[in-house]
């Protein structure tokens, strides 16, 4: 039996945001990194285009493989092989460093993701068993820079940050951060201290901080329509794998 999606303009553009040029460029990317390969088993029974698709469309609607299959006319057994294989593919390009002398303005902040994964996550503030996924915005452009590795939701976002490769990536970028980042490096707001109020400059410049940094929650917001976010089953690096192909696919969607 034949399925219902195909890699047409209206599915393409409904179920991952990008336009079909736009698409075209995520599947010459996956097939650049070896995702038209078979693996050395029997040939795949979907085309590679159709593949990426359908990978973009688990983790646009978090649909149960057993109701994505007959959505694309296959087995539940190859829509799990065809995750497997092909959801490591659309990772983040790495973004390189400034050159030194050239100042990037870029923004990091956390965000939880819920998980079923109890190795991933942990129980969090949100209420629910999460992961903190620490990611860098451009924050001119609102393109995503670069994704950690997702860590249980309970630990500090500094924390967190420090344990990963971010500081290496934003060597030579500046960076803006929340309160909770303080003696980190990064530029937070000024804080408030008992019976020493902010000087009308600091008030200033606390405002334009805020009003920057609040492109990255935009960003965030974005990146949780694709609802893999909104609820993760994917189990070790599934959840690393999902947040860095959803920030790969939003940063060509950002930009039409």
């Amino acid at each position: 039996m034949g399925g219902v999606l195909r890699v047409e303009p209206l599915w393409v553009e409904t179920f991952t945001g990008l336009r079909m040029r736009r698409f075209e460029g995520l599947v010459k990317v996956v097939r650049e990194r070896g995702g038209d390969g078979s693996g050395g088993g029997r040939p795949w029974c979907l085309p590679l285009a159709e593949r990426v698709l359908l990978v973009a469309v688990y983790y646009r609607t978090n649909l149960t493989m057993r109701q994505l299959a007959p959505l694309f006319g296959v087995s539940t057994a190859t829509v799990c092989r065809v995750v497997r294989r092909l959801g490591p593919l659309p990772a983040l390009e790495p973004v390189r460093s400034s050159a030194p002398g050239v100042e990037r303005l870029w923004s990091v902040d956390g965000t939880l993701v819920p998980v079923r994964d109890r190795t991933v996550g942990a129980s969090s503030r949100n209420y629910r068993f999460s992961a903190n996924v620490q990611v860098v915005v451009d924050a001119d452009t609102r393109l995503v820079v670069a994704a950690a590795r997702p860590a249980p939701g309970n630990r500090a976002d500094a924390h967190v940050r420090r344990a990963s490769d971010l500081p290496a990536r934003c060597a030579n970028a500046k960076v803006l951060a929340d309160g909770a980042h303080i003696n980190t490096g990064l530029a937070v707001p000024h804080r408030r201290r008992p019976g020493r109020p902010l000087l009308r400059a600091q008030e200033e410049g606390n405002a334009e901080h805020r009003r920057v940094r609040a492109r990255i929650e935009h960003t965030f917001a974005r990146m949780k329509n694709d609802k893999i976010l909104r609820d993760c089953r994917q189990k070790g690096d599934g959840p690393h794998h999902a947040v860095q192909a959803v920030a790969h696919m939003h940063n060509p969607a950002q930009t039409g």
